[in-house]
């Protein structure tokens, strides 16, 4: 399959994993990378040591394409653009702040750059920024988000009217279905991150895994709408219910204790960042079979399609 996303990566497939904090590192990046689609290894945990080591492990792990993000709101390390420039990594994501930091520095280093998008706006200043290509990511998707959330739905259309440059589309897609009809709506590429999450290879406690599993679409949270800092989207618990109840401010502060959930399995540690799509998740699996049922499931709903309406406008 080749779209501008394959192209500008380098990969078999337009599939690029989310880059979660702590989560996104050598063993599950090198299986989307070496599934054929793109591994995207985190900077948000602040660990750079941590991550310099898992960089080094990823290339022992795998020796397809791989790319890096760089979530600004997170930046410890004022020098971070010499940080990756370092690593030889050749495409990276910036998310949760304003392009025109790094953008620049970035491209003029050799790199390709994609920015996080929540909005019509911030695509449009991403596209001015000079970026090669956005994520544009739904307000159903997990993790840090934008206060004032559109869905997927509205928003890729919205952004892919408007732009020129490929649109990765984020937020609610687990399966082939899904990534259809993002294509559907403009997009030449998807992410995935609550999917991936529940893979075999997340390395998530097994009681995050399994609450995937067990939530319906009803069972995510919106917190911290009204600030300070973003908002997030996480696991339904007694923490996040309580949290959603008295409005979230204090959510962020929970990270601070977020090892002993995502590793060590308590899951009132803190808090469970996850998607709305966990509600039609119900297995664990390989990423190297989430990616080719995908891709399966893409190819087929899109030929159904093609066989069930085309015909019909052709002959009207």
């Amino acid at each position: 399959m080749k779209t501008r996303i394959t192209d500008l990566l380098g990969v078999k497939y337009p599939i690029v994993q989310a880059p979660m904090g702590w989560i996104a590192r050598a063993q599950l990046a090198s299986a989307v990378s070496n599934a054929g689609g793109l591994g995207i290894m985190e900077t948000s945990s602040g660990d750079l040591d941590a991550v310099r080591a898992e960089i080094k492990l990823m290339r022992e792990l795998t020796d397809k394409p791989f790319g890096l993000n760089v979530a600004l709101a997170f930046v410890r390390d004022p020098d971070i653009v010499s940080f990756v420039v370092d690593q030889g990594v050749k495409f990276i994501t910036t998310s949760a702040g304003d392009p025109m930091k790094y953008c620049g520095a970035l491209k003029a280093a050799g790199l390709t750059v994609f920015h996080v998008v929540p909005s019509l706006r911030a695509a449009l200043r991403a596209v001015e920024a000079g970026v090669d290509g956005l994520v544009v990511e739904g307000g159903e998707g997990g993790g840090f988000k934008n206060a004032r959330d559109v869905s997927t739905m509205v928003l890729l259309p919205l952004v892919c009217e408007r732009v020129g440059v490929p649109v990765i589309a984020a937020g609610g897609i687990a399966d082939g279905r899904s990534m259809a009809a993002a294509f559907a709506l403009g997009a030449e590429g998807v992410q995935m991150g609550t999917r991936m999450v529940s893979s075999a290879e997340s390395p998530v406690h097994p009681n995050w895994k399994q609450a995937i599993l067990d939530a319906q679409e009803t069972d995510t949270v919106f917190l911290n709408r009204m600030g300070p800092g973003p908002a997030l989207r996480a696991l339904r618990t007694d923490k996040t219910t309580a949290y959603e109840i008295d409005g979230g401010s204090g959510a962020r502060d929970e990270f601070k204790t977020a090892q002993a959930l995502y590793f060590g399995g308590d899951m009132e540690a803190s808090i469970a960042l996850c998607g709305q799509v966990a509600g039609r998740i119900d297995e664990i699996k390989p990423v190297a079979a989430i990616i080719d049922e995908t891709m399966a499931e893409f190819e087929a709903v899109m030929a159904t399609l093609a066989r069930r309406f085309a015909p019909q406008r052709a002959n009207a």
